[in-house]
């Protein structure tokens, strides 16, 4: 509970920085993705997601939100909120170091929540562009998990030390098409139970500021709860605004 309060904490005063006054300095995108079928089966699926990004000269700061809901003959069969918040201080050009928090609730997951706090380092290795780059990053920090069910040994926490590795690549094919590849993984020091997630996706502007986007996303967990699946994988086709 105090792992997860000090998260909460960290979210919440990381979240000034931001959301700053100055709207020249913002930038984001939001998404909706919705697919309601009738007849032998009744099934609805929303996907949503918010991001932002607030830079100056020598701090940015981003935040993102999602949650995905789905629901077939009338019982919830996903359920899911996830939020992280990250602050960069600049230097030296494209290299940066950062702190990151997270927090993720999902149904079906066997967990009742999952949240992490990391800081490290990044390097932007390469730009071409303004769309177009190659952000790589490393750090260390603290997961803190708590178990819907109590595991063999009667415990439903679970906390331990962790390194995270991320990268995120960003391609425009042309003027109105991005591919996009995001990748992280959080190792666990200690019960070396190690958290993977892979987000791939392409977006094509429509009209104006309104794009599609196609995304496949795959979360992989190497020592899942009992009863649970090690992986989970998400298609989505959603309707994008960038701001």
């Amino acid at each position: 509970m105090q792992f997860r309060t000090t998260v909460a904490l960290v979210l919440l005063a990381m979240s000034p920085l931001a959301f700053g006054d100055d709207i020249e300095s913002w930038d984001g995108e939001g998404e909706v993705g919705v697919l309601i079928t009738s007849g032998n089966t009744e099934e609805t699926n929303i996907n949503s997601r918010i991001a932002l990004k607030y830079e100056e000269a020598e701090w940015r700061n981003t935040g993102e939100f999602r949650s995905a809901y789905s629901r077939s003959d009338d019982v919830t069969t996903a359920e899911k909120y996830r939020a992280n918040l990250q602050s960069d201080y600049k230097f030296e050009g494209s290299q940066y170091v950062f702190v990151r928090g997270a927090y993720e609730d999902d149904r079906f997951s066997g967990y009742d929540f999952q949240s992490s706090l990391t800081t490290g380092y990044g390097n932007q290795i390469w730009q071409r562009g303004e769309d177009s780059f190659l952000d790589l990053s490393a750090g260390l920090g603290y997961r803190f998990n708590k178990l819907e069910e109590p595991d063999s040994d009667g415990n439903r926490d679970e906390e331990e030390a962790i390194a995270r590795l991320a990268g995120q690549f960003d391609c425009a094919l042309s003027e109105n098409a991005l591919f996009r590849q995001k990748l992280s993984t959080e190792i666990g020091l200690d019960e070396n139970n190690t958290v993977t997630e892979s987000e791939t996706s392409l977006q094509a502007t429509v009209v104006g500021n309104l794009s599609m986007k196609l995304a496949y996303l795959v979360q992989h967990i190497s020592d899942e709860p009992e009863g649970a699946d090690d992986t989970d994988t998400e298609i989505s086709l959603s309707l994008l605004y960038g701001f």
